[in-house]
């Protein structure tokens, strides 16, 4: 008959070997977890370094010693590339594109955001389902719609057209996205500015609006993204050669690579093209990382 003291041991024993087994377990999962993850971050980042070494090769290098690196960096491939390709105008004119697109999308949907998040009112329910319904509205069916409209309104071939229907494509997601950011926000601060007198204008532009800059760094970035990258609406509404964006003119640019053999000058243009969004992500990554936890929706 076993004493207590041999049947301790060995639950001990038991108990210590079971913590071993767990142990053991975690470390095989953190082991295959951080596998994968090298593995994806070899595979995501290696064509963009394959990217940037070929752009400082020439042609010849680029077609039969394709996984070498450049004997010599052709430095001058980038400069050929902005000024005789003229991707510093395309750039140009992305950022006259971009730029007041994405402010008056955040703006805009920041205020209907706010209005969705913060008020009860008949039909708001059914509005903000609305905006989420156009988040699955595929943009190739209204291409055609949208070409005629622009073409009565007489802003087809204009940046102002382009504009409108960028903040257009852009607001169901960014109010969706705002809405459940506002709804995060303390209440007290919005009751104590009511008691104190201040106007919805005050509260929402002097109290809100600064509260929900994390949200509205995080959809910005998406936004951006979106818009800097977005080829089919350009394509279709900017016909005008002078007036193409970045994507269409690196598209126009590898249609005359047949003609050209330009190879290292349009790695050279890609490499241009991918920077912004490249610095945007790498400054910004923080803060999305947080807007995205904090903006959660309720339920």
């Amino acid at each position: 008959m076993s004493t207590p003291s041999i049947d301790g041991a060995r639950a001990t024993a038991r108990t210590a070997a079971r913590l071993d087994t767990a142990r053991l377990g975690r470390i095989v999962s953190l082991g295959v977890v951080h596998a994968a993850l090298l593995v994806w971050a070899i595979i995501v980042v290696f064509p963009l370094l394959w990217l940037l070494y070929s752009a400082l090769k020439t042609d010849q290098e680029i077609f039969f010693s394709p996984w070498s690196l450049p004997a010599t960096p052709q430095w001058d491939n980038f400069s050929r590339a902005w000024t005789k390709a003229h991707i510093g105008r395309y750039f140009g004119n992305s950022l006259t594109v971009v730029v007041p697109a994405l402010i008056l999308t955040l703006l805009t949907s920041a205020m209907a955001a706010y209005v969705l998040a913060r008020f009860t009112f008949p039909g708001g329910r059914a509005i903000l389902f609305l905006f989420i319904a156009g988040m699955m509205f595929p943009v190739f069916l209204g291409l055609v719609p949208l070409f005629f409209l622009l073409q009565s309104l007489r802003l087809l071939n204009s940046f102002t057209g382009l504009v409108l229907v960028y903040i257009g494509y852009s607001l169901p997601f960014t109010i969706f996205f705002l809405t459940g950011f506002f709804r995060t926000l303390p209440s007290e601060l919005h009751e104590a500015a009511v008691i104190d007198g201040a106007g919805q204008y005050e509260i929402f532009f002097q109290i809100m609006l600064p509260l929900a800059q994390p949200g509205l760094v995080t959809v910005g970035i998406f936004n951006f993204l979106g818009m800097w990258n977005q080829f089919i609406l350009p394509l279709v509404l900017m016909s005008d050669a002078d007036r193409y964006l970045l994507t269409q003119g690196l598209n126009y640019m590898l249609h005359q690579q047949y003609y050209l053999n330009d190879w290292s000058g349009l790695f050279a243009a890609v490499v241009l093209v991918m920077v912004p969004t490249l610095v945007v992500y790498a400054i910004f990554q923080g803060r999305i990382q947080k807007g995205l936890t904090v903006g959660a929706l309720k339920g």
